[in-house]
């Protein structure tokens, strides 16, 4: 186990002895989970955008086809939209 010491604003702090009284856990146990939790996020993120980048530098975009099937499923059709701006 490591030992990490950190400055929190007074409220973060009065909300996280809130949080250790109600649910009967220390504040290093919800500190360490919270970190976890947080560390999980910020690392998936990075690989999908490294997976990303590594896409696009080998240009692998999608279609036009593509795009407008994805907007479709959720009842947006593009080619509208396009006209739409052109219009405005």
């Amino acid at each position: 186990m490591s030992t990490v010491t950190a400055r929190i604003p007074e409220e973060t702090a009065a909300r996280l002895n809130e949080l250790a009284k109600a649910t009967q856990r220390s504040k290093s146990h919800l500190v360490g989970e919270a970190l976890a939790a947080y560390l999980e996020t910020q690392a998936w993120q990075v690989a999908r955008i490294a997976e990303s980048v590594d896409q696009a530098d080998a240009k692998e975009f999608a279609t036009d086809k593509e795009i407008k099937a994805a907007f479709a499923k959720w009842g947006v059709d593009i080619d509208q939209i396009d006209q739409d701006n052109l219009d405005s």
